[in-house]
């Protein structure tokens, strides 16, 4: 009977638990009592027992019941505070707008708080919009300057990305590399294409990246830089994988192109009066491909921008200007023909 001992010892702990005490709180075992979590019960220290608290007395609170004149007061407060200009900036809208951009920022913040017909969701937008930009109708300007495309997911190494605009430099990212830009194959082309947005975001200091799908398109990142002089260039070595577009015109110089699409790349390219390095490659490409000579070319460019059209030099970023005698431009910072 030895191995029965403990089971004696418990028995006998249970009882002196549950024992009752004369003079206590707890209604079940006697022992003292101190406030439950729960509001007007009393709990004992001992056995954990809970009891309404006889001498709780419970206090009834006036509530505030949502009325007409409590919302109105409410919309008339925000009213104010907008007028103020405690909540300056909340859409983001730098200070710096032109008249006509006033004005029609103006006309459409009297009709938000007169209709409430607008909403900003700060919950699903990414990002506060830079600049808005309105027409004469209020409404909203597309500030789109370009964008990729993943056509097929399908990489096989050496896709690049190029971000550049004269005078600022060349930003690029390249699929698989690791030195903090490179972008990463997804499970579908809507993946790559966050992948890609992502690591724009975080590192561009030219572009903001939104995606739709499998696009990704682009926003300048400051006001004071021209959406003309933005480039947009895929190195795309392998199969069709990324296209990239600007102003209508897909930047391919493995698509079959004929001398028309080819003065519609160049003027493309010298809306901006500057031929950049990745500019120049891709026109090199699309040459080569339809058999136009760099005489032709120097003519088209003569044509279009005239003897004034720039090239950014790949030596020293600097602007190097055009010699028609030569067919050709020369950079008078370092001294090389370019």
């Amino acid at each position: 009977m030895a191995g029965f001992g403990g089971i004696r010892k418990g028995r006998r702990e249970a009882v002196e638990n549950l024992g009752f005490e004369e003079g206590g709180d707890c209604p079940r075992c006697g022992g003292e009592s101190e406030l439950s979590s729960m509001t007007g019960y009393l709990r004992c220290v001992k056995c954990s027992h809970e009891w309404p608290d006889p001498d709780y007395i419970e206090v009834k609170e006036k509530s505030d019941i949502p009325s007409y004149h409590r919302d109105a007061e409410l919309i008339e407060q925000f009213k104010r505070d907008v007028e103020s200009g405690s909540l300056a900036n909340v859409l983001g809208v730098k200070k710096n707008l032109s008249k006509e951009q006033e004005a029609s920022l103006t006309r459409l913040e009297e009709k938000w708080m007169s209709g409430m017909k607008g909403h900003f969701n700060t919950a699903t937008e990414e990002r506060k919009p830079l600049m808005i930009n309105f027409d004469d109708d209020d409404n909203i300007v597309s500030t789109e300057v370009g964008s990729i495309t993943i056509v097929s997911n399908g990489f096989d190494g050496g896709e690049e990305i190029r971000l550049e605009y004269p005078g600022i430099g060349t930003e690029f990212y390249c699929y698989d590399v690791n030195d903090g830009f490179g972008w990463r194959r997804g499970n579908n082309a809507e993946q790559t294409a966050r992948s890609i947005a992502n690591i724009i975001n975080s590192k561009s200091k030219l572009v903001y990246a939104n995606v739709e799908g499998n696009r990704v398109s682009f926003e300048l990142r400051n006001d004071e830089l021209k959406p003309e002089s933005l480039v947009l260039f895929v190195d795309d070595p392998g199969g069709t994988d990324i296209i990239a577009e600007k102003n209508g015109v897909v930047l391919d110089a493995r698509d079959p192109v004929d001398f028309e699409d080819y003065r519609r790349i160049v003027e493309l390219v010298l809306e901006d009066g500057i031929i950049s390095p990745s500019e120049d490659q891709l026109l090199w490409s699309v040459r080569q491909q339809i058999g136009i000579d760099d005489a032709y070319h120097i003519q088209m460019v003569l044509e279009m921008c005239g003897e004034d059209t720039l090239k950014e030099c790949t030596e020293c970023s600097g602007m190097a200007e055009l010699y028609v005698e030569y067919g050709t431009w020369y950079c008078h910072d370092c001294e090389q023909w370019c």
